[in-house]
């Protein structure tokens, strides 16, 4: 196994940073990558990103209890009130275009329109109390699939907003989720350093167990093939699961500082994205060849907790610096 290191050369300060990457001496061939930086409000921690087809770039803002939206064209931000004592961890754009938030303050799914940004909370039934909420994702039908670290997973018919919330076997842990090409829903445990797939004929949970005990499984990605990609936050490692065999396999991740994997995304080539914690930075794994590209983050301590991404773009929210951070992958020279 081999990768190769991209180290930063030149650094412009404006609205936002541009910065082109240029490879290490160890390359085979010129790498080019161009990473930006934004800038969003100051105290908005910003937890998760999400790109939109018209260009915009959604991110909850955890600290202030608001959904802010980016426009790449001008680096202009503004921030949309979600509801009281609102703390939102998770955004997604569900298949009617509208940002979708877990929103752990409010212990609710919440829908904020593309055009015109009006709020939707769905809370969830009586009788779970605090269930931290995570993630989400819709599947092929249009549910709405989402995870609490509490203990929870759950799902919301979106047409009817009828809302089923379910325990997780083994509890506290459920994190990431996703849904594969034919529908199938998995999601990963932290605490629990498993994951699980959702029987939706019962909607039951089903625990897969990784090779790597006590690995920390923190967030899934599916990619074309219906393969699950782990981010293994406790081992630095990436794994994959095919359901077809039952077969897992699984990498170091490349920095020297000890990694820590914390979000995972398949772009449209399927091509592995990692943020690595430890050593401040964005990773790209190859499975074709089993090679990574690593993308050191121009800005120190920068938290990158979530990536998800559009054709042509890999984002990633800052959580300890107040910034949104693209990596444009059509720039990446092969």
């Amino acid at each position: 196994m081999r990768y190769v290191r991209l180290t930063l050369t030149t650094v412009f300060l404006s609205l936002f940073i541009c910065v082109p990457v240029l490879p290490s001496a160890a390359s085979a061939q010129a790498e080019l990558a161009m990473i930006q930086e934004y800038p969003v409000p100051a105290g908005s921690h910003p937890h998760d990103v999400a790109p939109a087809p018209d260009g915009t770039v959604w991110y909850t803002a955890q600290a202030t209890g608001e959904l802010g939206r980016l426009d790449p064209k001008t680096g202009e931000t503004h921030h949309i009130v979600l509801g009281s004592n609102s703390a939102p961890h998770g955004v997604i754009i569900g298949p009617d275009g509208a940002a979708w938030v877990t929103d752990g303050g409010q212990n609710a799914i919440v829908r904020v329109d593309a055009e015109t940004e009006a709020v939707k909370v769905f809370p969830l039934p009586d009788g779970h109390g605090y269930t931290n909420l995570n993630t989400a994702a819709f599947d092929s039908d249009g549910i709405l699939w989402f995870t609490g670290q509490a203990g929870i997973y759950g799902r919301l018919d979106v047409t009817t907003g009828e809302m089923l919330v379910y325990d997780a076997p083994r509890g506290r842990g459920p994190y990431g989720i996703t849904s594969t090409p034919d529908g199938k829903v998995f999601y990963a445990s932290l605490a629990g350093s498993h994951i699980a797939i959702i029987d939706k004929s019962n909607n039951a949970a089903t625990i897969i167990e990784p090779p790597t005990a006590g690995q920390g499984a923190r967030r899934v990605w599916s990619d074309a093939l219906g393969r699950i990609w782990v981010s293994e936050w406790n081992a630095g490692q990436l794994g994959v699961f095919t359901p077809t065999n039952d077969r897992w396999q699984e990498w170091e991740l490349p920095g020297k500082q000890r990694p820590q994997a914390y979000a995972v995304y398949v772009d449209e080539t399927d091509m592995v994205w990692v943020t690595d914690f430890g050593n401040n930075a964005i990773v790209r794994f190859d499975p074709k060849t089993e090679t990574w590209l690593e993308f050191p983050i121009p800005t120190a301590g920068a938290a990158v907790r979530q990536l998800l991404g559009r054709k042509g773009e890999v984002w990633g929210a800052e959580s300890a610096r107040d910034k949104l951070i693209v990596i444009r992958t059509d720039q990446i020279e092969a």
